[in-house]
């Protein structure tokens, strides 16, 4: 529920107002105001517009609610789904609302991940542990742990783990589109 007093007050405040300079502006009595601002009545559609139209802020804009948005995850939000014969670790939900979807692809010993077809975009990543190679048709890129890659997303590939062991790989793309 919008608090329309707490509201006009907020933005009074930030305009560096006085109830008395905005009551003057709208016409209005400092008294009214106060009301208004201590919710202690509503005003009409009209009066709301000119209150606005003086505070510069539009009727969509005042009651629009300001949406939350998460800016830490931990491994309680990540998921896991199959990636060629490895695993994607999603490490940020939803994420296709997002510009970029960044990934874990963890590859067991000889394991792939899936193809990646062309796309508009880019994708980045940076071998956390193991050795791998990126297959990008007939051309080869191998990378260690501490080394990363930037590649174009008109590219078609594959990322290989050539290691002994298990390799992973921070895979980010931009747009999302894993």
């Amino acid at each position: 529920m919008v608090e329309i007093g707490r509201k006009i007050k907020q933005y009074r405040l930030q305009l560096d107002l006085t109830q008395e300079e905005l009551a003057q502006r709208t016409e209005l009595t400092k008294g009214y105001i106060s009301q208004l601002e201590n919710d202690l009545c509503s005003p009409s559609i009209a009066t709301l517009q000119d209150i606005l139209n003086i505070l510069g802020v539009s009727l969509q804009e005042f009651f629009t609610e300001p949406k939350f948005e998460q800016v830490v995850y931990t491994q309680a939000d990540y998921f896991t789904s199959k990636n060629g014969s490895g695993s994607s670790t999603w490490l940020i939900p939803n994420s296709q609302i997002k510009e970029m979807e960044p990934i874990i692809l963890t590859l067991p010993k000889g394991a792939s991940s899936e193809e990646r077809y062309p796309f508009e975009g880019e994708e980045f990543g940076y071998v956390l542990t193991g050795e791998v190679e990126i297959v990008a048709g007939a051309d080869r890129y191998k990378l260690k742990a501490g080394e990363s890659f930037s590649i174009n997303g008109t590219r078609q590939h594959t990322i290989k783990n050539t290691n002994k062991g298990e390799s992973t790989v921070l895979w980010v793309t931009t747009p999302s589109n894993f």
